[in-house]
């Protein structure tokens, strides 16, 4: 959108308000409601905005919200919310002085009348959230006019101690989204999920699948929308310099940087040989305040603010980033701006927004390109557990993942032939490195069949063969990579385009890949349902039907033609089955996991379906699928902002991620082309894989891949170094935790748990946790703390205050409440235990079902009462869901110093009659270090009656 159209869109918005205001302070209000089944439906005969609004209860802790401008509710499904019955009717709804109040046993929802604003507060009376007075809604013409489809915005009060979470996984380091924005958009390094929690105990689910602004609804601009000033303090432009090598070749004014998109790509009428551009100059604005600025880009870039190094980045060419920062400025001020960049073929820009009015951006605001109507759920709950287990009570289960996917995958970009699958999983088992999962990663087909779902038979002559030598003699599973993606004329382009299945707008702009010669290709429509089911007939028959054991959806975003604008992705996917690409833009992904789940589930129902995907949104998790936080690079900044980036994700209500431990793509110094690095760049790319890799295990998923160099823990460095020993040691360690962790997969389920953990989840009244942003629990137990600095030997970490906490390797105990530095030499970072916790442990094992559990360790921290539940099942299939499953109660008393291991309660196939426990006591005045070899305290025959021992 250009610069005039975004400043009309910003003043529709702005009239909106007013009109609502207006029409909020001048007019009596007369209403009416109707109740029918679990519906309010709220008349708003005065208003020129919001005519209707209906809150539909769906249980004592949520209730929808919909808001229209017409006389009518969309009729549209949605995509998100699973099917229910509405047949919630244990509310109350009263009128009192125009508020009408709809009522539960813990939650009210308070619609004033006059302006439409609803207040939510909780039993006591207590406000939870508040729409803002004037009923903070609005409606204004879409971006592309489409009939019936606006640009909508919902905006809440906030207090100033209020904390935002979740909305999918975003690459920023945000952890608390407190003033911040956040464009959800998909992105190959984006997932979107639009479910916030806030540490006030309450969740927001915002029904809509456009592109979402989370705070500031503006488009940025370019840089010309500010006052700019060249390096001789001449008003007009940055001083632009353009290099070939040393040698300056050019140099200009310019008023704006923009090599954002394919589009806007100007620079390569330049001469390739053009190797640096530098802006550099003074920026100024009358309107002073927190002024916001963008930095998109990839390859090499820097930037300077008022002389200082503010960024120092690299990102690969085809995969650019934005890269948000701020500037005060007062009225009138100058800041000097210098910005180099070394194009390498790579995108650039940088775009500014002024400051929001008042305290407009510390408020809760969402604003959605398109829509029919304001569509949320509100959702309450006494802990974030709760809130989360609401969100999946209106978008489905997370089913239990198979257990194999819990252990180690191993991964590269790309395994080449058959032949190299069977070596590498051979010299894993020689060399006794625990692996549950190799994956094949794309082009395995001949070069001109994208899509057809064969193998290039020069290189993988025989799949089935191949698989069945994985599964019965290396007990090894295989993830396969299916792209939605088909070239022009293949066979099952021809069936999917003979029904009217695919995006047609990439074939009739002749655009080609980049494989070979580049093909014409496009991708399907998972909106559609037929479509869908065409996509998974594909691939049962050609790849199901050879043994694959799990699927990898790539580019699911979706990602038809990297680099274009957003316009003109919108178009590209344009018209889905149910709508234009403006309105569905999100939601490929979550439709495309549907297929393949729903497929296999129908024609295959006895094995777990399992989906690794790069792309999500809200209930894809009800569709078995992980998302993994896309090509991130190798780089010290890009896996500290993968902490953030996971525990968000798992706080927007989806309890499985992963990310490329040791980052996907990497720089030409790292060996990534085939030269040989420097003694301190090998020494450097060990380390960080060695850091990623140790933050990795305590992940939901636990997966390594990457570009060359090979990523196997055999390939990064020799037996006797460092790094390979660490890494050795922490796989195992993964195994030895699998009760534990295994436990929390079937509590995600049962319970709709979730594994990795923000602070704020399980000590939310300590404010002190509120930002942190480098620290995560792994499950109740284990507090996680990544080193994310090369050469760092220690790193601070907080321990959350109410609880004592123990060193994992020491068993040292310290009080909590209290910032410590603490060891981190290169084999370990920082794990501490909560006092109070048990942990069970399982034999050493090469893959998980190498042996049955039949000896576990129990791990018991004492300092406060302790509980877990440990569950099992049968492993691979959903017998689950119908009861075949067991849960043991674990339980340490700190009063009487009792450990019981309750009834069992629950059998399945295969379940063992009988198990031996092993105790091991661990409290401040007997530190003990995790070492499942140590001997035990106690050791118990268990046959499913409780027992109990007491400490002396």
């Amino acid at each position: 959108m250009n610069k005039h159209l975004s400043h009309l869109k910003i003043i529709a918005l702005l009239l909106t308000a007013v009109i609502i205001n207006s029409c909020s302070d001048s007019i009596e209000t007369t209403s009416s409601f109707e109740t029918k089944a679990n519906e309010v439906v709220i008349s708003l005969t005065d208003s020129s905005i919001t005519k209707k609004i209906r809150l539909q209860v769906l249980n004592e802790n949520i209730i929808r919200v919909s808001a229209t401008p017409t006389s009518s509710f969309s009729s549209k499904e949605s995509l998100m919310a699973i099917a229910r019955k509405n047949d919630f009717t244990d509310f109350t709804v009263s009128e009192k002085e125009g508020v009408i109040i709809v009522s539960t046993s813990k939650i009210s929802a308070e619609v004033i009348v006059k302006t439409g604003a609803i207040i939510f507060k909780d039993a006591q009376g207590n406000v939870l959230l508040a729409e803002k007075n004037e009923g903070g809604k609005s409606f204004s013409p879409s971006y592309s006019n489409e009939k019936g489809l606006y640009t909508i915005r919902q905006t809440f009060d906030s207090p100033d101690d209020e904390a935002f979470y979740g909305l999918g996984q975003h690459q920023h380091g945000y952890m608390n989204y407190k003033g911040k924005d956040v464009d959800l958009a998909q992105h190959n390094l984006a997932a979107v999920t639009p479910f916030l929690y806030s540490n006030k105990n309450y969740g927001i689910l915002w029904d809509n699948y456009s592109i979402t602004k989370f705070g500031d609804p503006r488009d940025y601009e370019q840089l010309s929308s500010m006052k700019l000033f060249n390096a001789e303090d001449e008003e007009g432009g940055l001083t632009t310099t353009y290099y070939e090598g040393e040698n300056i070749v050019n140099t200009q004014i310019e008023d704006n940087i923009n090599f954002q998109y394919l589009e806007t790509k100007s620079y390569e009428s330049l001469p390739k040989t053009i190797t640096k551009v530098v802006w550099e100059g003074a920026i100024s604005s009358d309107t002073p305040g927190i002024h916001k600025f963008l930095l998109y880009a990839s390859s090499y870039f820097k930037l300077w603010i008022d002389g200082e190094l503010v960024m120092d980045k690299w990102r690969q060419n085809w995969n650019p980033w934005s890269n948000p920062f701020n500037i005060a400025i007062e009225n009138g001020e100058k800041h000097n701006i210098k910005v180099e960049w070394l194009p390498q073929g790579g995108y650039m820009s940088v775009t500014h927004l002024d400051p929001l009015p008042g305290n407009e951006q510390t408020q809760l605001s969402l604003t959605s390109e398109a829509g029919q109507q304001i569509d949320y759920y509100f959702v309450y709950g006494e802990n974030a557990d709760k809130i989360i287990s609401g969100y999946r009570t209106i978008t489905g289960k997370a089913p239990i993942v198979p257990k194999w996917a819990m252990g180690f995958w191993q991964s590269r970009e790309r395994y080449k032939t058959q032949e190299e699958i069977l070596d590498v999983v051979t010299t894993f088992r020689k060399k006794k490195i625990p692996l549950d999962n190799i994956v094949l990663d794309w082009n395995y087909w001949p070069e001109d069949q994208w899509g057809s779902h064969e193998f290039d038979s020069t290189r993988f002559p025989d799949p089935t063969t191949m698989n069945k030598k994985l599964h019965d003699d290396l007990h090894t599973n295989i993830m396969i990579s299916v792209w939605p993606k088909y070239y022009e004329g293949i066979k099952h382009y021809n069936e999917m385009d003979e029904k009217g299945y695919l995006f047609k707008r990439n074939i009739e702009k002749e655009r080609v890949d980049w494989i070979g010669q580049g093909y014409h290709n496009t991708f399907y429509d998972s909106f559609n349902k037929g479509a869908r089911e065409m996509f998974w007939e594909q691939l049962d028959e050609h790849l199901y039907s050879k043994g694959f054991d799990a699927w990898w959806l790539d580019a699911t975003e979706p990602d038809m033609h990297s680099n274009l604008s957003i316009a003109e992705r919108k178009l590209n996917m344009s018209p889905t089955a149910l709508g234009s690409g403006e309105e569905y833009f999100n939601g490929f992904s979550l439709m495309n996991s549907k297929g393949i789940y729903e497929g296999q589930r129908k024609d295959h129902p006895e094995k777990r379906v399992f989906i690794l995907t790069r792309s999500a949104y809200s209930g894809q998790q009800h569709y078995g699928a992980v998302t993994w936080s896309g090509d991130v690079v190798s780089r010290w900044s890009d896996l500290r902002d993968q902490i953030s980036a996971g525990v968000n994700f798992s706080l927007s209500g989806i309890p499985y991620w992963t990310m490329d431990i040791g980052g996907f793509a990497l720089e030409n110094r790292y060996g990534a082309y085939g030269d040989k690095p420097t003694k301190e760049d090998l020494d450097e790319w060990r380390e960080l894989n060695t850091r990623w890799f140790q933050f990795g295990v305590f992940c939901p998923i636990f997966r390594v891949h990457g570009q060359y160099p090979f990523r196997e823990v055999f390939n990064l460095a020799p037996e006797e170094h460092a790094a390979y020993k660490s890494m050795l040691y922490y796989n195992k360690l993964r195994y030895r935790l699998m009760p534990y962790i295994y436990s929390l997969a079937g509590k995600s389920y049962h319970d709709d748990y979730t594994i990795m953990r923000g602070l704020v989840m399980d000590f939310g009244t300590d404010k002190n946790v509120l930002n942190v942003d480098n620290q995560f629990m792994f499950g109740p137990s284990l507090l996680i703390n990544p080193v994310t600095e090369f050469k760092a030997r220690e790193r601070t970490v907080y321990l959350p205050k109410g609880k004592g906490w123990y060193n994992f390797y020491t068993g040292e105990y310290q009080q909590g409440g209290e910032t410590i530095n603490v060891s981190a030499d290169y084999t370990k970072i920082p794990v501490f235990v909560k006092a109070g916790s048990i942990i069970p442990v399982g034999p050493e094992l090469q893959y998980t079902n190498e042996f049955p559990d039949s000896v576990i360790t129990l791990f018991v921290y004492g300092g406060a009462d302790a509980n877990f539940e440990l569950y099992d099942d049968e492993a691979t299939n959903y017998n689950y869901e119908k009861g075949a499953f067991s849960k043991t109660p674990i339980s340490y008393s700190e009063s009487n110093r009792t450990i019981t291991i309750g009834k069992r309660e629950g059998s399945f196939d295969g379940m063992l009659a009988t198990q031996t426990f092993n105790i091991i006591f661990i409290n401040k005045n007997t530190p003990i270090g995790f070492a499942p070899l140590t001997k035990p305290n106690f050791s118990l025959q268990y046959m499913g009656e409780e027992i109990s021992i007491s400490i002396q």
